[in-house]
């Protein structure tokens, strides 16, 4: 199996970037200062997000969130948030094509978090410790879930009516 810089080097730019989306550009970008041992190695097709902004996950049309540019609303009583309906739930909701990590914090509350490392800029390697501890499994560092620890937090409004809503800047 080829290595995800030689796939992307043998397509067409133009193919790839029509059918990746920006998971492609993401893929491509050359500003990180961590190494090819630092990066995800899931192919861009991985991602389930069209890369067109409409946060529709590219499947069906009840996918259980809306996004208006950085806000989404999200609806907690959709099958797709099933781990996030209790207390102390927690996902990755990138397969979704929402780039963060979602912890429900109370009964009213969720939290948002970056889904990149700010270690080395890994993504997709967490595991929750003790409940309000975000474990990096590409190279052990851990943040705290209370926003002072190197990790970035979104804001996000109580829940209402099985809803609420996250700002991504």
């Amino acid at each position: 199996m080829k290595k995800r810089r030689d796939f992307l080097k043998e397509v067409c730019p133009t193919v790839a970037f029509a059918f990746f989306g920006i998971s492609f550009l993401e893929a491509c970008s050359s500003g990180s200062s961590a190494s090819d041992d630092d990066v995800d190695s899931t192919l861009p097709g991985d991602v389930t997000d069209p890369g067109d902004g409409s946060g529709d996950g590219g499947g069906s049309s009840d996918n259980g969130f809306s996004q208006s540019g950085n806000v989404y609303t999200i609806n907690i009583s959709n099958s797709n948030f099933s781990s996030i309906q209790t207390v102390g739930g927690w996902m990755n909701a990138k397969s979704l094509g929402i780039p963060v990590l979602l912890l429900r914090l109370s009964q009213t509350e969720v939290g948002a978090y970056t889904n990149v490392c700010p270690h080395a800029g890994a993504n997709d390697q967490w595991e929750l410790r003790n409940g309000n501890i975000f474990r990096c499994n590409r190279h052990g560092n851990s943040y705290s879930t209370n926003c002072n620890s190197g990790l970035t937090c979104y804001s996000t409004t109580s829940i209402q009516d099985d809803s609420f809503t996250m700002t991504l800047s």
